[in-house]
């Protein structure tokens, strides 16, 4: 539990730093000496850089994810054909002390 508060604590870290970060650059594009229309122009500019940032994060997360899955599924495809061989195996013990037994 100690592990997942750290992670949480780390992650709002790192969101508050990022939404500082986007209010400072916000901050400094309307307080800076420039025209409205280069003012804008530099918003626009900032707009889509920050979208593409976050498109490639997303493109990334979602690739992690995609990971994550496959490696699931192989580990439950791993443990049944453990699960299986083992009630395989415990039938034929069983069939065996019931030979053994009833003959």
């Amino acid at each position: 539990m100690d592990n997942q508060e750290t992670k949480g604590s780390a992650q709002a870290v790192a969101l508050a730093f990022l939404g500082g970060a986007v209010a400072g650059v916000v901050a400094g594009l309307l307080l800076a000496p420039k025209s409205g229309e280069e003012t804008r122009r530099d918003l626009k500019r900032y707009a889509r850089s920050a979208e593409e940032e976050v498109l490639e994060k997303a493109k990334e997360a979602r690739a992690a994810l995609d990971e994550t899955i496959e490696r699931g599924k192989h580990f439950i495809a791993e443990k049944a054909a453990d699960v299986e061989a083992a009630v395989k195996a415990g039938r034929e013990t069983v069939k065996e002390k019931m030979d053994k037994c009833c003959s």
